[in-house]
């Protein structure tokens, strides 16, 4: 009796997986839509993730957001990379995940070519360079003054090789002044610092200073975009205040699992940009400075492949290092 129930609750497996795999053909998935946000809460990377994720699931589908921080996003990376390439499973990538992490981390447990398919980019964040609002510091010419006087200037970001600390490096190679960074454990903690005086400056995306900026908390000095942010049109370009072509702005935007089948591909894209098209999201993401970047999983990828050699090129530069 008991061989013959092993053997029918067998056969009752092997009858229904292929249900399963029709089911989830059809669209009806049979696990949670899980995103995976590698840095910690309240940065720009969080922020997006959570503001398009709920609508990139199949109807009844939960989503899930989970934050695994660490190793300036290698860990949540690396995680996706060997997660089952089914469609259930994304990456919030960003510039520092899929474009400097390479040149930081000799040995990276992902290939940002190799062990993702670009699903969509999602956004685009200018960098804003902010001071607490006890600051003396106005413009961007005194705090370049600032950091070549005697009495120096320290930085904070998001932790070394952070996308914070790229920007500010290329800033201080661009504007050829000396600083002294202090990393911190996420975005959050290292802005608080900046509100309490704790460091002097940081260099980070825009969601997430910018409502320090509105309570007047912080002061702007700067922005990384080619133009001016919109929700801060009274706050010039770093290419405004006297270094011409500069331009940082960090990017965000979702993989997959290398193998992931392309029909998932197609339909989480087209998930994304009608999103992006949402006027909710379009009025979340410009009261947070994000730029929206429809667009197809080439041009994404792309752009992912364009941007590796340009920051191995400051990372190189200014000798930086992880953790």
């Amino acid at each position: 009796m008991r061989r013959l129930l092993l053997r029918s609750a067998a056969a009752a497996l092997a009858a229904t997986a292929p249900v399963l795999r029709v089911a989830h053909a059809q669209g009806r998935a049979p696990r949670p839509l899980r995103v995976v946000v590698p840095f910690t809460p309240g940065g720009s990377t969080d922020l997006l993730a959570r503001a398009i994720a709920p609508r990139l699931a199949l109807p009844g589908q939960p989503v899930i957001v989970e934050n695994r921080p660490g190793a300036g996003g290698s860990i949540g990376a690396e995680a996706v990379a060997r997660a089952e390439p089914d469609g259930t499973t994304l990456l919030m990538g960003h510039i520092g995940t899929l474009a400097v992490n390479p040149s930081l981390y000799p040995k990276l447990g992902y290939d940002p070519l190799r062990s993702f398919v670009p699903v969509a980019a999602v956004a685009r964040v200018p960098n804003v360079l902010v001071v607490g609002s006890g600051s003396p510091l106005r413009t961007l010419a005194a705090l370049v003054e600032r950091a070549r006087g005697a009495g120096g200037l320290v930085y904070s970001s998001g932790g070394n090789g952070s996308a914070a600390h790229i920007a500010f490096e290329s800033l201080k190679l661009r504007a050829g002044f000396p600083a002294t960074h202090v990393p911190y454990r996420g975005t959050a903690p290292s802005v608080t610092d900046v509100i309490a005086g704790q460091v002097d400056t940081t260099f980070t995306g825009s969601p997430a200073v910018l409502p320090h900026v509105r309570a007047g908390r912080l002061r702007a000095l700067a922005v990384s975009s080619p133009e001016r942010l919109p929700s801060l049109p009274e706050v010039p370009t770093v290419a405004e205040s006297g270094w011409p072509g500069f331009e940082a702005d960090q990017w965000y935007g979702l993989v997959a699992p290398a193998g992931t089948p392309e029909g998932e591909v197609a339909r989480l894209n087209a998930a994304v940009n009608a999103a992006l098209a949402a006027p909710e999201v379009l009025k979340q993401f410009e009261s947070e400075g994000a730029v929206p970047m429809p667009g197809a999983p080439a041009a994404f990828g792309a752009l992912i492949a364009r941007e590796i050699p340009r920051w191995r090129d400051v990372i190189r530069a200014g000798d930086v290092r992880p953790e």
